[in-house]
């Protein structure tokens, strides 16, 4: 199984990014899927998930600014990000995960910076 992530980088406050994680080696649409940060010094916290035959959900603190998007037929899910904050600033992980599987894959993370 493998997750990779791309799209991190350096955006100025108020600006926008979208992060992709590219899936292989799993039934990508039998899996809940989530994006996580962590900054430094922080726990790692859930950003927002598209749970299999679920509704989205989201962190109270992204909520109207992160999209989470999910194609079962391309093995990907996104995470579009707007108006960030340089509280935004973290590691971004990708996850999936099939409880009933006992599967909990994660990805190795993208970095992200928000800074003027």
């Amino acid at each position: 199984v493998q997750l990779v992530e791309y799209g991190g980088g350096l955006v100025q406050p108020g600006g926008s990014l979208r992060l992709s994680c590219a899936a292989s080696g799993i039934i990508f649409s039998i899996y809940s899927v989530g994006w996580y940060r962590q900054a430094p010094g922080k726990q790692r916290e859930l950003v927002a998930a598209a749970p299999n035959g679920g509704t989205t959900n989201y962190a109270d603190s992204v909520k109207g600014r992160f999209t989470i998007s999910r194609d079962n037929t391309k093995n990907t899910v996104l995470l579009q990000m707007n108006r960030l904050e340089p509280e935004g600033a973290a590691v971004y992980y990708c996850n999936v995960n099939n409880a009933r599987l006992g599967h909990d894959y994660w990805g190795r993370g993208t970095q992200v910076t928000v800074s003027s």
